[in-house]
């Protein structure tokens, strides 16, 4: 078997490439995947360094997502077969040829997707939907506002609002990532590298102000999005991609009546399963429907891992870099 590991806590390049480990073997209740495509995402980029709040065991391989085939079947497990198509959020050991994972929390992939793109979209638009339903209850008719709106969370986030009857806000840094939130369908556009958000904010939202700010990037962005929301907007911290944690003026929300809410969907999936494959149901629907186009901008070989997280962590990706081992 192939995989990339982490020997050494580090940046990208001190991940090493091996080409001649043993394949896994399911225990009790798990299954093997033959890895068909691996999502790469910001939170790799972290736990290679040791600074995500999970962190495994040395040596490990990185990459919390994978979609493939069931190659092996452990004992006790029920309801699968060899060569069902199935996705998993491995949390980490995804970037190699095989993976073990537990059987209760694989997720079946309809015929309509195909494993590369699956890959992709299982903690981005798990992220996004759990965001938007379950932490933001976003109703018809209201507005949201998408920052960093070309990523992976910020595209799907736009995709997912639309489906639900927002209206929405993207805010990029470059003209040529709010062209790709615009394709997504976003309705309005910020540019905050040459616009002052809050400015720009205002003159699209009025006094109103803007009901749901979806956030995955934090830093300087975070105070005029959040003195941009309306009396009881809710303000969704998703992660921090500029490398900066804000810290909250605590008298805004209490002037506002709003809420900031934290959004951590990888332990929502490990608590409730069942319903995060509901909203993944409602997500296949969505995509059969045509409201949903996920954007893979890179599908890499497996052992260009250490380019794609270089890649991630100069904030170059427009939605989803994929490794296909």
């Amino acid at each position: 078997m192939r995989a990339v590991l982490c020997e050494a806590l580090g940046g990208p390049d001190t991940l090493t490439f091996k080409t001649d480990l043993p394949d896994p073997e399911p225990g009790p209740g798990e299954v093997v995947i033959q890895v068909a495509s691996a999502g790469v995402n910001f939170p790799d980029v972290l736990v290679i360094q040791g600074l995500y709040q999970f962190k495994p065991e040395l040596p490990f391989s990185p990459g919390g997502e994978v979609a493939g085939t069931i190659a092996k079947i452990g004992p006790g497990v029920e309801g699968w077969q060899v060569g069902d198509r199935v996705a998993y959020m491995s949390l980490t050991g995804g970037f190699r040829d095989q993976v073990v994972a537990k059987a209760a929390g694989l997720m079946p992939v309809p015929d309509a997707l195909t494993l590369e793109t699956m890959g992709g979209m299982v903690i981005t638009y798990g992220t996004a939907m759990h965001a938007l339903t379950q932490r933001g209850n976003l109703q018809a008719g209201e507005t949201v506002l998408v920052l960093g709106a070309a990523g992976g969370v910020g595209l799907a986030a736009i995709e997912i609002a639309k489906a639900m009857g927002a209206t929405v806000i993207a805010a990029a840094s470059t003209t040529e990532k709010l062209a790709i939130a615009q394709d997504a369908g976003a309705d309005h556009l910020i540019n905050y590298a040459e616009t002052d958000l809050r400015t720009g904010l205002k003159d699209l939202v009025r006094k109103r102000g803007v009901d749901l700010v979806v956030d995955p990037v934090g830093g300087d962005l975070f105070e005029p999005a959040l003195r941009s929301t309306g009396w009881g907007g809710r303000y969704l911290v998703i992660g921090f991609a500029s490398g900066s944690i804000p810290k909250v003026p605590a008298n805004l929300p209490l002037l506002k009546g709003n809420s900031v809410v934290g959004v951590f969907w990888g332990e929502f999936r490990l608590r409730d399963v069942a319903a995060d494959n509901t909203n993944f149901e409602q997500l296949f629907t969505w995509f059969e429907e045509g409201k949903l186009k996920p954007l893979i901008s890179h599908s890499l070989p497996l052992e260009e891992a250490p380019q794609a997280l270089k890649m991630l962590s100069a904030r170059e990706a427009k939605g989803k870099i994929i490794l296909r081992p």
